[in-house]
């Protein structure tokens, strides 16, 4: 086996030889037989401790039995209702499907075996048919082959189980008791991953993990923070641990592109979009739901990327991402996807449909779901060249019953935007002039909570301006819009509740002539950022809402994502390698201060960790805010310890710097006096380096230019 070299030595050695490797296409590369290069590949692992087909044993075989009894000459009408039926969950094998016949009656003896390339589909197979009813008379009772196997040694006596002692797992949570009260953040960068704490007290981050090629695609963190998933082409991974990343689990789905996870990390949805033999045929999309605790596929989903493709802006192969989203909050009760026509709603006890029908909504064009109550909201056009109004409808599920319907005239596009609460929505409306040659904007805005549901409709002083981002206050009553002309549009500050706490929207502020195109809360309210991306060149002012006052502006140039911590006390800004130079991100504490900045050739991710959900009731955090000063006592000690420690290293730093500067100079003194008698040797003997010898003159130069001459009229009739 070849030695195993670094990244920095194969850098070198693509210069040396001027070659750029962010150009190669590693997946042309072709290893030689039984050679890996020292790399360990999760694929081989894969391949190894789970094989994916052609199994030496029998799992890959099913029992089907309860069929119908039929004599030869119905015989190939059986066989291809039972194909029909087996062949949508996974590739029978050839002449893999066995019907076994009486010989003296000629007739089928009510059962079949069926042969598959892989396990994973006989099992699949197995759990979606056993029970399947073909007709009254005839519900299939389906086994694994190999389970034949271990019913014939069960014993003819009942034998208590043997008790295995129990064996504590590891604390997937552990980083959440880190005595500093840090956050972690995942980056890759090259063909590294890394994982690292956020230590703003000594300005740098802290190691937790790296691996080099450790996705071959991105990274993302489960919604709780407990998992790190990485995409391969064999499928997903999650790893997580006490004390460093471990491989928890595996789940298989060759050529997998996108992956999701529900808002309670229950189940992970993989996808993988497959490129068709005929020509004339569309990409064949694939969707597995896995429970992400067992790995065992829950549900899947098979068609064409045109049955995907309803819905939304579209994404990878023309498919909105994701294309299933989930409802009723962190408990995973519900996922939804759109169709034609129709919103096919899915609880998770069965992975069936509600009612084992859709909900027909006709030319439905978008629907989204409360953050936190099964309520979906939904978005129909107009229809009929305006004679139907587009409307805004909300849904209770699972009764399917219309809570609130709003109608929408003139209507050119509609976008909603739920409150992390969920206790309002708002829907931007575009809509059309009288004469159909521009369009304005305004919102309704609902009060999901109040009773009834009231609408309010809110409309810009200038109902022209151009919205360019929305955002609510996240566990807030406020939001912010950002609208006008690029390069200086304006940004207005709203409130759902007036002075004296009524239920009326009311305007707090407006910010005239700021440059900036997106808006980013504090996950804890309160803070925004007025950012200026993209074209604006990385304008950041950080402005205090409850004040209604800029803390700090500042500027990371070419910035592509910002991105706050979860406990909205730091803000990472970066540069992905979308940019080819100043690629990194920068840390800035919650008023604007850039605590620290890291450079990273390559950069692709920034992720924070998410946090879930503390456990302290509202009134023990409103205690703690009382007492903060009290409890705060603590912390200011020890960051009066860590500062006293880094101005303690700053000076020795500074001493250190200032040795060295000295030694140099003595240094060079010494050797000045070695080599004096040999410059007065140079000079004849004279002794010229004492500086007094010296006389300094000042001579003044005058140089002719140019010389031009010009003829001026006068006329001697004017005063």
């Amino acid at each position: 086996m070849a030695d195993v070299i670094s990244m920095e030595e194969i850098r070198a050695i693509a210069s040396r030889l001027d070659i750029d490797p962010s150009q190669i296409d590693l997946n042309s590369i072709r290893l030689p037989p039984g050679e890996d290069f020292g790399i360990k590949s999760d694929d081989d692992d894969l391949h190894e401790e789970d094989p994916l087909e052609y199994d030496s044993g029998f799992g890959n075989i099913i029992v089907v039995d309860n069929l119908p009894v039929v004599p030869r000459e119905k015989f190939e009408k059986l066989e291809g209702v039972v194909r029909k039926i087996y062949s949508q969950i996974g590739v029978i094998k050839e002449d893999g499907l066995w019907m076994p016949v009486d010989p003296e009656t000629q007739k089928t003896l009510g059962y079949c075996f069926i042969e598959y390339n892989t396990p994973q589909e006989a099992e699949l197979a197995r759990e979606k048919t056993n029970g399947y009813k073909l007709d009254r008379a005839h519900i299939f009772a389906v086994n694994m082959f190999d389970d034949f196997d271990r019913f014939m040694k069960v014993p003819d006596e009942w034998a208590p189980p043997e008790t295995k002692p129990y064996t504590p797992g590891e604390n997937l949570q552990q980083w959440l008791t880190d005595e500093k009260a840090r956050d972690q953040f995942v980056i890759r960068a090259g063909s590294d991953t890394e994982v690292l704490w956020n230590d703003a007290r000594h300005m740098k981050p802290e190691p937790v993990y790296k691996r080099a090629f450790w996705t071959e695609s991105y990274v993302q963190w489960s919604p709780l923070g407990t998992y790190l998933a990485t995409v391969h082409r064999q499928g997903a991974a999650v790893w997580g641990g006490a004390s460093t990343f471990n491989r928890l689990m595996r789940y298989a789905h060759p050529q997998v592109k996108l992956i999701d996870f529900s808002p309670g990390e229950k189940f992970l949805v993989t996808y993988s979009s497959h490129e068709p033999s005929n020509p004339r045929d569309t990409h064949r999309v694939v969707l597995n739901i896995f429970d992400v605790r067992t790995g065992k596929v829950m549900r899947d989903f098979r068609g064409s990327a045109d049955e995907f493709a309803i819905g939304g802006t579209g994404g990878v192969s023309g498919v909105n991402w994701p294309i299933f989203r989930w409802g009723g909050g962190k408990e995973d009760k519900y996922f939804a996807r759109i169709g034609k026509n129709v919103v096919s709603v899915y609880e998770t006890e069965t992975f069936t449909l509600i009612d084992k029908k859709s909900l027909k909504v006709e030319n439905v064009m978008d629907f989204s779901w409360s953050p936190t109550d099964p309520i979906l909201s939904l978005f129909v056009p107009e229809l009929g060249g305006g004679n139907q109004p587009a409307r805004v409808s909300l849904v209770q599920i699972p009764g399917k019953e219309e809570l609130r319907q709003k109608n929408l005239f003139s209507v050119s596009d509609c976008k909603m935007y739920w409150q992390s609460n969920g206790d309002y929505l708002a829907v931007k409306v575009d809509r059309y002039t009288k004469t159909k040659k521009s369009t304005y904007t305004g919102f309704e805005l609902f009060r999901i909570k109040e009773r009834d549901i009231p609408i309010e409709v809110l409309e810009l002083e200038n109902k022209n301006d151009k919205i360019i981002a929305f955002a609510w206050e996240p566990k807030g009553h406020r939001f912010a819009v950002i609208h006008g002309d690029s390069p200086r549009p304006d940004i207005s500050f709203y409130s759902m509740r007036s002075g004296n706490n009524a239920g009326r929207v009311s305007k707090l502020t407006t910010l005239k002539g700021k440059q900036a195109n997106a808006l980013f809360w504090s996950p804890t309210g309160r803070f925004i950022i007025l950012a200026g991306l993209k074209g604006f060149n990385g304008q950041l002012e950080f402005y205090n809402v409850d004040e209604l006052e800029t803390m700090a502006t500042a500027e990371h140039f070419m910035a592509t994502d910002i991105e706050w911590d979860p406990t909205g006390r730091y803000v990472a800004t970066s540069v992905t390698s979308v940019h080819e130079m100043e690629n990194g991100f920068n840390i800035w504490s919650f008023n604007g201060k850039l605590l620290y900045r890291i450079l990273k050739d390559h950069f692709f991710q920034f992720l924070w960790r998410p946090r879930p959900p503390s456990f302290l009731s509202p009134e023990k955090e409103e205690e703690i805010a009382k007492n903060l000063k009290k409890y705060s006592k603590k912390y200011e000690a020890e960051d009066q310890d860590v500062s006293m420690l880094l101005s303690e290293q700053d000076r020795e730093k500074r001493k250190m710097l200032k040795d060295e500067w000295d030694k140099w100079v003595n240094e060079w003194k010494r050797l000045h006096e070695e080599e004096k008698l040999e410059r007065q040797k140079l000079r004849d003997g004279e002794v010229s380096d004492e500086e007094e010898e010296y006389e300094a003159k000042e001579i003044e130069v005058e140089e002719l230019l140019d010389v031009s001459e010009e003829i001026l009229s006068f006329d001697f009739g004017q005063e």
